[in-house]
């Protein structure tokens, strides 16, 4: 790859993953208040594997460049930036435009990443890092002694979940396939078998309910997680992956979720549930939306220097290779982030 070309892929619109067109063409350069990231590492997220689909519910029109989240060096600055920040290793979460060799993004909006950390490893901790800690701490504010429910335990959100709870002192129970399960063990995490009856199991373990459920399945299957919680619990929902391969309105998965929670807390049952966002409050609070996730992806940082948390890369791929590695990603087969690499 030429280092003074512009490399990225586009999703051009509803296409298998061979349908994904890799587009060449001049660096950017940064505007007032922007620096220019060199890629290091990118990663494919659930929210792509939407996108693909045109079931990601806010995704811009087609053709666009996907990729949630960059973590590189900064190649230049641009007016009323300090010069200081080029050459310095960052990540971003920048929702859409991640899948490329060169990144254009807003200096605010850049994190700085530890000495110690690799860029593939700091890849596995942006997005999932991120909502991870957002949910645990800032929805559900689970406290030490407690027993939580993860669905998806093995996944990219739910091991980091599980690492960051496990390391708060909570009991942490996990869905997963059989075969993850001698794996969610050594780490700690109890694990369920997401094709058997759920809830007995889950019951037996917790014979008073878990004060939270962390779910990402969405669908049907998110009222069984309500009836889980103990009194005073939280629900977390933030996905509908059970509607992926759906067809109709992109929204209305979501739209029926949120009326969900909106009856749910309206009721006197002494139990709240919450749709997460990891975007929400950026529209209205710019500032704030960008000093919580400093704050909180700096402290995910700090976790995975500390060991609390383990960075898991399933596979590392050129980003010429962006077909394979969105398989890989859906297979279901993997666990751990696919990284995307220059």
């Amino acid at each position: 790859m030429n280092a003074a070309e512009l490399v990225e892929v586009v999703l051009p619109g509803k296409v298998e993953p061979e349908g994904l067109r890799i587009r060449h063409g001049a660096v950017p350069a940064a505007g007032p208040g922007q620096v220019v990231i060199r890629m290091e590492a990118t990663g494919v997220s659930f929210a792509e594997q939407q996108m693909r689909r045109g079931r990601y519910y806010d995704q811009p029109p087609f053709p666009f460049v996907p990729g949630y989240d960059v973590v590189g060096t900064v190649l230049a600055t641009g007016d009323g930036v300090d010069p200081g920040l080029a050459g310095t290793r960052v990540a971003a979460l920048v929702k859409v435009g991640g899948w490329a060799s060169h990144v254009v993004v807003e200096a605010a909006d850049v994190v700085e990443v530890p000495e110690g950390i690799s860029a593939a490893q700091a890849e596995t901790m942006v997005v999932n890092g991120v909502t991870a800690w957002q949910m645990l701490h800032r929805k559900a504010r689970v406290r030490a002694g407690r027993t939580i429910l993860v669905h998806g335990a093995n996944g990219g959100v739910g091991s980091v979940l599980a690492d960051l709870a496990l390391a708060a002192g909570v009991k942490v129970i996990g869905t997963a396939s059989a075969r993850h399960h001698d794996t969610l063990r050594r780490r700690g995490v109890v694990p369920v078998d997401y094709r058997a009856d759920v809830a007995a199991r889950v019951r037996e373990l917790a014979p008073g309910g878990v004060d939270a459920v962390f779910d990402h399945v969405g669908g049907r299957g998110i009222v069984a997680s309500w009836r889980l919680l103990a009194p005073g619990g939280t629900l977390v929902s933030y996905g509908s992956a059970s509607t992926r391969d759906d067809d109709g309105s992109k929204q209305w998965p979501v739209l029926k979720l949120l009326a969900r929670v909106w009856l749910w807390n309206a009721l006197p049952n002494r139990r709240r549930a919450y749709f997460f966002n990891v975007w929400a409050g950026r529209a209205l609070a710019r500032n704030a939306f960008r000093a919580r996730l400093r704050a909180d992806l700096t402290q995910v940082f700090a976790a995975l220097r500390r060991g609390d948390v383990t960075a898991r890369i399933a596979a590392e791929l050129p980003l010429a290779r962006v077909a394979d590695a969105m398989r890989l990603a859906e297979s279901g087969t993997v666990a751990g982030k696919i990284v995307l690499t220059p």
